[in-house]
């Protein structure tokens, strides 16, 4: 059965967050200790957008990996198939060919 999670963008490892439940600024994630308040894991990131943000009221953020105080953050939640890991970023995979 399918249902929703909210992953850790550098790691994959599902993160529990419950309905209504902040994630913080100090929130890291337990299998990794990457930031999880940061703009690769809010709903709104979107590389094809103006600052690479859906949200047009937000401020500019240079390092999208890092711990933020955007007033606008909501975790994005995907659809988990019941699988393991999610597969690797094809951009990074792309960019590690020609290393």
């Amino acid at each position: 059965m399918a249902k929703l999670v909210f992953r850790c963008h550098q790691c994959g490892s599902a993160i529990p967050v419950g309905q209504g439940e902040k994630i913080l600024r100090h929130h890291d994630c337990s299998s990794c200790g990457a930031d999880l308040k940061c703009c690769r894991n809010c709903r709104f990131f979107d590389t094809s957008r103006n600052n690479q943000c859906a949200e047009t009221a937000a401020d500019w953020v240079s390092n999208k990996e890092s711990a933020n105080f955007c007033d606008f953050f909501e975790p994005r939640m995907v659809v988990d198939m019941g699988g393991g890991k999610p597969a690797e970023d094809p951009r990074k995979s792309f960019d590690d060919l020609f290393k």
